[in-house]
């Protein structure tokens, strides 16, 4: 069954400056890519609707979804932490791209794919309860996560994180929630210089030094990862596809490869096939260096659809 593939042109409106990081560029990037590898004609691609208050409240305090919906700027721009900025059009990219994890949810639980993978921005996993930071405004993986214990009924629901920074919006808010296992791994010394002290049964976190190769993390992932998925036995598998930790992006200093990004993806989907119907939603993350990030895309959607 193709991969859904969901995105809007929203995403590519929220932008805060040529010089920033994340810019609509890494969209493009992607799309690019999907183009030149002709994967377009293998997936399913959806619009990402606006996500729902309800689903945000879920995992955020009302009242700071209040903020950040009536605090938009109309003109200028709103400054909510030193490199997380709301512009005019930045709310419905915010507001999209939470919607496009819970449409993906509901297309693998309603048996419409096998697989969604959201190709959105803003990112959301240092989004806390109450908190914008690291360029994310809301939790989009959290957000999905909740929604499919709550509105889809499942008892066991896997966040897998391999962003160069640690998750940490995500580990705080699951943090005491036992249907929800949380596996990261991330540089560590490096933003936001959390979850290398985490130890409780449903957060596995693999804190990786400088330098870390593909060997190292698939080991890790091996050693880690793999165990606590197997005792977990996951019912839906939701992905934190960050890429900044390609050897080619400068944000931070692991040394992955598109091959590493399609071994992780190929061993999530076996746990997938085995225990969640072959159920997966992944959703973009970091990813800076426009055409590692565009490869590395390419890869982890041809592992979804079990090519690699």
């Amino acid at each position: 069954m193709p991969i859904a593939y969901i995105t809007h042109t929203d995403c590519l409106l929220h932008d805060v400056g040529s010089e920033h990081p994340e810019r609509p560029a890494r969209l493009n990037a992607i799309q690019d890519r999907l183009i030149a590898s002709r994967m377009e004609f293998v997936v399913m691609q959806y619009d990402a609707p606006m996500v729902q208050r309800v689903d945000l409240d879920r995992v955020h305090d009302p009242d700071y979804v209040s903020r950040i919906i009536t605090d938009a700027p109309q003109e200028g721009i709103l400054m909510l932490d030193s490199d997380t900025f709301m512009m005019p059009k930045t709310l419905n990219a915010v507001l999209r791209a939470a919607g496009a994890v819970t449409h993906g949810v509901d297309l693998v639980m309603k048996g419409e794919a096998d697989s969604a993978f959201c190709t959105i921005r803003p990112p959301g996993h240092h989004a806390e309860r109450n908190r914008a930071m690291g360029f994310c405004y809301f939790n989009n993986v959290a957000v999905g996560a909740a929604y499919a214990l709550d509105v889809h009924g499942l008892d066991r629901v896997a966040i897998i994180d391999f962003d160069v920074h640690h998750g940490n919006g995500t580990e705080a808010i699951f943090e005491e929630e036992p249907r929800v296992l949380f596996c990261s791994s991330f540089q560590h010394p490096f933003y936001p210089f959390t979850g290398h002290e985490t130890e409780t049964a449903h957060i596995v976190n693999i804190p990786l030094p400088a330098g870390t190769d593909g060997k190292i993390f698939q080991q890790q992932v091996t050693d880690h990862w793999l165990p606590a998925l197997e005792a977990f036995k996951p019912q839906l598998i939701m992905i934190s596809a960050g890429f900044d930790a390609h050897a080619e992006d400068e944000m931070g200093q692991l040394r992955l490869r598109e091959s590493d990004y399609a071994w992780v993806t190929t061993e999530l989907k076996k746990i997938a096939d085995k225990y969640a119907e072959g159920r997966i939603v992944s959703t973009l993350e970091g990813g800076y260096a426009l055409d590692a990030l565009g490869r590395s895309v390419i890869a982890h959607l041809d592992a979804l659809l079990g090519n690699s």
